[in-house]
């Protein structure tokens, strides 16, 4: 048999004792009806703050041209080409001027990539004390060449004719462009006038000639067959001459006045293969102009700054040595 223990009969609670909770619960709710409602907790922290960017800045955005752009379509925003303002943070009026960098992002002459491929190498711009503009300028389809370089030209003279106002020097504006704005950007560097001294815009007066280049994983020809289709269908349209596609192939128009200019690209792009800077890269060391190529080993196109990725994020590094050996970053040797 087994046992079977009896449990003791449960006490009832005293009268006295009950009262008493009864109070205590009362005035708990009391106290806490009187507190000030508290906000809900976010599930995650918050993102530290960018120590590049200002937060108490606002985005100045410059139209290219007053009014209606030439050759524009409609007046919605997309056919309003700008140049949005990105100044190193503190910096003051009676600083030196600084060099200057025009960011073309990519995106096929399609659409812009005008975050990782604008604002954020804007911002990283920023940091080694350039001031940088990031281009939007008009894609397809809605336009098609010569429009893009029309607006890439135009904003080059309007930073160069308005240098002082920006604080930048006149003498030390370059242009940085990724994918098929590495084309656009190529296409400025090799297509580019002194100004027009007569002409009654004083924007139009000043040249278009970038002072240095910088090309991130760039389209660079349309004849070859490493060639991104897509961004020459967008720029020139479907049906194309073969004439037409060597002639805005931009290796085959560098010159000795082409400026300095720095390349990268990776192994592993097969969107826009790596033949294309290195084809721009020799076309520069033939014609005589000083040129660095990184070719990395991994990566996918498109990775803008590459912060995270192993041998690719390096590349902002070796830009900031090359700027700092030309005399772009203040403080580095002439």
């Amino acid at each position: 048999m087994r046992a079977r223990l009896s449990r003791p009969p449960r006490r009832a609670a005293h009268p006295a004792r009950l009262a008493w909770c009864v109070v205590a619960l009362a005035l708990a709710g009391a106290r806490a009806a009187a507190q000030p409602p508290q906000p809900a907790r976010a599930a995650t922290s918050a993102a530290p703050a960018d120590p590049n960017v200002d937060p108490t800045a606002t985005a100045e955005v410059i139209p290219l041209w007053p009014g209606r752009a030439p050759g524009a379509v409609g007046d919605e925003p997309q056919d309003r080409p700008t140049l949005t303002v990105f100044r190193p943070w503190g910096r003051r009026a009676t600083d030196p001027p600084t060099a200057a960098v025009i960011v073309a992002p990519g995106g096929g002459y399609g659409f812009l990539a005008a975050n990782h491929e604008g604002r954020q190498v804007a911002n990283w711009l920023n940091s080694l004390g350039l001031t940088a503009f990031v281009l939007r300028y008009r894609v397809a389809p809605r336009y098609r060449h010569p429009v893009p370089l029309h607006d890439a030209q135009r904003a080059i003279r309007l930073v160069r004719a308005r240098a002082a106002d920006f604080g930048v020097r006149p003498d030390q504006l370059g242009m940085l462009g990724f994918s098929a704005g590495g084309h656009l950007t190529a296409t400025a560097g090799t297509r580019f006038d002194d100004g027009r001294p007569g002409d009654p815009d004083p924007i139009e007066r000043a040249g278009s000639r970038p002072d240095f280049l910088v090309l991130g994983y760039p389209v660079v020809s349309f004849a070859e067959p490493f060639s991104h289709r897509g961004s020459a269908r967008n720029l020139l349209g479907p049906d194309t001459a073969a004439a037409r596609l060597a002639d805005l192939s931009a290796e085959r128009n560098v010159t000795p006045r082409t400026p300095p200019t720095f390349l990268l690209h990776t192994n592993e792009d097969t969107a826009v293969p790596p033949e294309n800077s290195i084809a721009f890269y020799l076309a520069l060391r033939k014609a005589g102009v000083p040129a660095e190529l990184h070719v990395f080993e991994r990566g996918p196109h498109g990775v803008g700054l590459a912060g995270d990725r192993p041998g690719v994020g390096e590349w902002p590094r070796l830009l900031a040595t090359w700027l700092r050996e030309r005399g772009l970053i203040a403080g580095a040797r002439p």
